[in-house]
């Protein structure tokens, strides 16, 4: 990629609910893994100062354990790591967070979606992060046809926005159905789902639907695909190759760069524990590449 400054902003930005933010944000999940919080910390940090304003976490967030099952010594919740590296927070600074699954040292990561369960995950997010607000709290649900409505608990997260405690809601993990389902009960800001250039699945239609109603859609995993947990993939095909070559771009800014590129609608987060990482991550929003190698990539 040619030399230039490395900004969030060369990404482009987009509007949830009535705050406007940049579309390279980052991920805090993998932030947990490394014993030494110090080094979270300067992650945070630097991904602040290279100009990115939308972070992305939860409360079962934590590691050693919880979603990476990974590390060691004492528990590290990435909202806390969040406090740390940036309390008081920059005015400009939106977090997104998800409930769906809740988290106990004696028995490890449970699903929990009824509405006293969500209400206490709201209350574990605001204490953890040190705020009276979230700014977004996204309901994450297991899928299982049939029997996965998200009425009853995006109704008790609505409930909580109209007391205050939330700003605005979206939904993660979910089809079409439940962002129609969602809609007749309060505004849904955001669908965070799994979406990656070679591990698209059904999505391609419900990121479309997405744009056409101004919804952002906000892939996880983008970088790791069907890896999942297990991080960003060492392996890629032959044209995300090309392309980088074609940029002087690693292949992990290419998969970025597709992302950004599939609407302006589409939000990345990114994570990474590395504060090297973070500059390549962020850099890759000011790659542009063509419609031939748009077509290219698939």
């Amino acid at each position: 990629m040619p030399p230039h400054e490395i900004t969030a902003a060369t990404a482009g930005s987009w509007t949830l609910g009535d705050r406007t933010v940049r579309r390279m944000g980052f991920g805090t999940m993998r932030i947990t893994a490394d014993p030494d919080a110090d080094r979270a910390i300067r992650v945070l940090r630097r991904a602040v100062e290279l100009g990115v304003d939308h972070l992305d976490t939860a409360a079962f967030y934590v590691s050693p354990d919880g979603t990476l099952n990974v590390g060691s010594g004492p528990a590290r919740y990435a909202p806390e790591l969040i406090r740390a590296a940036l309390a008081p927070y920059p005015d400009d600074l939106f977090i997104a967070t998800k409930v769906g699954f809740a988290y106990d040292p004696a028995t490890g990561l449970r699903e929990e979606t009824s509405p006293a369960g969500l209400r206490a995950q709201v209350e574990e997010n605001l204490r953890r992060l040190g705020r009276d607000h979230l700014d977004l709290v996204n309901l994450r649900i297991v899928k299982r046809p049939g029997r996965d409505s998200v009425a009853e608990s995006f109704a008790a997260l609505a409930a909580l926005r109209d007391a205050g405690l939330i700003r605005h809601l979206g939904l993660s993990n979910v089809r079409l159905d439940h962002l129609d389902e969602a809609q007749a009960i309060a505004p849904v800001v955001c669908v965070q789902n799994s979406y990656a250039l070679d591990n698209r699945g059904d999505q391609d239609a419900l990121l479309r639907e997405c744009g056409a109603r101004g919804i952002a859609y906000v892939p996880f995993f983008a970088l790791a695909g069907a890896r999942r947990e297990a991080g960003a993939a060492a392996e890629h095909p032959a044209a995300v190759h090309a392309v980088a070559r074609a940029h002087g771009a690693t292949p992990h800014q290419v998969r970025l760069a597709w992302t950004l590129h599939q609407g302006p609608h589409v939000l990345a987060i990114p994570g990474t524990g590395d504060p090297e990482h973070v500059a390549q991550n962020v850099a890759a929003g000011a790659l542009r590449l063509t419609a031939g190698e748009l077509a290219a990539l698939g």
